[in-house]
């Protein structure tokens, strides 16, 4: 039998979504200070000395406020430097992952 011979009786169809992003999500905490937020948000995340304050007023007045919207594995890379840098300088400073609806 000849490759020519070969017929389909279905077609295939795929389907091809692009993956959600995450996001960042820092915690208010009392005792790290919105000085080292906001240079975690310019360093880690750079932001703006402008949007890095809103941010940190955001995480100040509402418990909590978005540092960024990556892929998973940039949004997990980002959130474990942010821990690391935190702990690093003695800082109780919590972020988490959400996946973006």
């Amino acid at each position: 039998m000849a490759i020519s011979d070969v017929k389909l009786d279905k077609k295939i169809v795929v389907k091809i979504t692009e993956p959600k992003n995450w996001k960042v999500i820092f915690l208010n905490d009392d005792q790290t200070p919105m000085e080292f937020v906001i240079s975690v948000l310019m360093e880690i995340y750079k932001h703006s000395i402008e949007r890095a304050k809103e941010i940190t007023i955001e995480v100040h007045e509402a418990g909590k406020g978005v540092a960024g919207s990556y892929c998973y594995e940039i949004a997990e890379i980002k959130l474990v430097e942010t821990i690391n840098l935190a702990r690093a300088n003695g800082f109780p400073l919590q972020a988490k992952m959400e996946e973006e609806e």
